[in-house]
């Protein structure tokens, strides 16, 4: 366990809320990790050398395998550093994230979109509204229509406030999965939205489990150059074993060229390599780069789709 942590790290920028829901899992988990900081906007030549293209934030990166999207990097944290686990009652929640990644999540955006369109940055309105809202998004109109937002996130707030009762923690007196899931909106809200304070405070049990939430830190973390963590993909083998699911209904087969986009309307460019496993949770791809060697990228199944490539 010693060796794989002392390998552990997180491509990140601080003021990412997705970021902030893997950094919490490190503080629950007690994880020793390196922060390689990246640009909030792209082009971000250094990281897409190890993804391949992939732009979101957060990556994770063990040696040669890299991680995209923070449930594919909270699925390999409990794989490698089971404990402290992230299901102390052994509740198996990653259904929750449908609603905490999806629904919850858009709405959290749309409000501090919305309220503070007038001074965004274009170029960061741009790509954070193409990104969530696809290429047909209008700030103005989250701007115009931010009362019916806040109520609607409000909403969510309760449910989640309900979902907590009062308890120390979502599961119960142990932190785990959950507790991440749901934190990170919280902290989007409260650091991001102008009035989000104000609206939290009608929220006191989530208020005092968020404070227990933060207490955990982020686990320990030193700094790390883009450099050094291509370094180390250079230096390391990719550890992925091989598999395919035969009863896939996209019938591809190890080694094919794929390539690999988030789903949705985002700009994303897809990321191309060799098909090496493809289950029914799990994309994954290989990839060649002078700079970095050999690196397998991994993706979740849900949210992206995959498809054969003439060439990559």
């Amino acid at each position: 366990m010693d060796c794989v942590t002392a390998k552990i790290v997180l491509h990140h920028y601080p003021q990412s809320p997705v970021s902030e829901k893997v950094r919490v899992a490190f503080g629950i988990k007690r994880i020793a990790w390196h922060s390689v900081h990246i640009p909030r906007l792209p082009p971000k030549p250094e990281l897409v050398l190890l993804t391949g293209g992939y732009r979101r934030t957060p990556v994770m990166q063990i040696g040669a395998d890299i991680y995209c999207d923070s449930l594919c990097i909270l699925h390999a944290l409990q794989q490698f550093v089971p404990s402290p686990t992230l299901f102390p009652d052994d509740n198996d929640c990653w259904v929750l994230s449908a609603w905490t990644d999806g629904q919850f999540f858009r709405q959290a955006v749309a409000v501090v979109l919305g309220s503070e369109v007038d001074n965004l940055p274009p170029e960061f309105a741009a790509d954070r509204g193409r990104l969530y809202f696809g290429r047909n998004y209008d700030l103005n109109a989250l701007a115009a229509g931010l009362d019916h937002l806040v109520g609607q996130l409000r909403a969510h707030l309760t449910v989640m406030q309900q979902l907590l009762g009062e308890r120390r923690f979502m599961h119960g007196e142990q932190p785990g999965l959950a507790d991440t899931l749901c934190y990170y909106l919280v902290w989007f809200i409260q650091g991001r939205y102008r009035k989000g304070p104000r609206l939290l405070a009608d929220f006191p049990f989530l208020q005092a489990w968020a404070k227990r939430v933060e207490a955990f830190g982020h686990g320990r973390q030193s700094e790390m150059s883009a450099e050094e963590s291509h370094n180390i993909a250079l230096r390391a083998h990719p550890i992925t074993d091989p598999v395919i699911d035969v009863a896939d209904p996209l019938r591809l087969r190890l080694g094919d060229p794929v390539g690999v986009v988030p789903e949705g309307d985002g700009g994303d460019p897809p990321v191309h390599g060799e098909l090496v496993c493809l289950t029914s949770e799990t994309i994954s791809v290989r990839r060649w780069h002078e700079r970095v060697g050999d690196v397998v990228v991994h993706f979740p199944r849900i949210g992206y789709r995959i498809s054969a490539a003439d060439s990559c």
